[in-house]
């Protein structure tokens, strides 16, 4: 497929630049974070991100983790005709909220900055493939709506990384793949495959519904 339809796909994993160490929300209950979350806004310096953030839409992820600690996300996007389900496992670092995954030298780095577990996370991801590593920022909500005050708070975490307002996406509802028990979001490939760091998940599709 040459078109691409984007979404919180890259909100997921268009990752970012290193710098100054990022905070990890303390004292982090990997029970309570566990579940469904909205991803209700993005922002990033990832230049695939940049040039399609005016078209994506929200999305759900679910977080689970396994028994050894390690974090796994699912999540599931729309393509024209037919839903996409994408699976990820990041690594347990040293810290709890700290997560790490590497394939082909390409380090991808995942922190729950902030969170108060019932109503917001703010997540931080990073992407360092050697080259120009990218940064993203993502607010997670337990339910779709999101209030100024949150809001607010994100944009000022996301300044506190070196991001900028112009680079914040406030992402719409989207209700495609209802039947997959989510709402939807749209398939990368080529470079946005690169950008997102993709090549490690697993991917699933069923037709959708009209």
């Amino acid at each position: 497929m040459t078109t691409v339809l984007p979404s919180l796909v890259l909100a997921l994993l268009c990752l970012l630049r290193a710098g100054a160490e990022v905070p990890v929300q303390l004292d982090f209950n990997m029970g309570k974070f566990a579940g469904r979350w909205h991803i209700a806004a993005a922002i990033s310096n990832c230049p695939v991100f940049l040039s399609m953030k005016d078209k994506m839409k929200s999305s759900i992820a679910t977080i689970s983790f396994t028994p050894e600690g390690h974090l796994a996300m699912e999540a599931i996007f729309p393509l024209p005709e037919e839903c996409k389900k994408v699976k990820l496992l990041f690594q347990k670092s040293g810290q709890a909220g700290h997560y790490t995954s590497t394939e082909n030298q390409e380090k991808t780095d995942l922190r729950v900055m902030e969170t108060d577990y019932q109503h917001y996370a703010i997540v931080y991801t990073l992407r360092d493939r050697g080259q120009e590593p990218s940064t993203m920022l993502q607010l997670y909500t337990r339910k779709q709506d999101v209030s100024p005050q949150l809001l607010q708070k994100f944009k000022e975490l996301s300044h506190s990384v070196g991001l900028t307002e112009d680079m914040l996406a406030i992402l719409p509802q989207s209700g495609e793949c209802q039947g997959w028990g989510w709402p939807a979001r749209s398939l990368c490939t080529g470079r946005l495959h690169r950008c997102l760091g993709l090549s490690t998940w697993e991917h699933t599709h069923s037709s959708l519904s009209v």
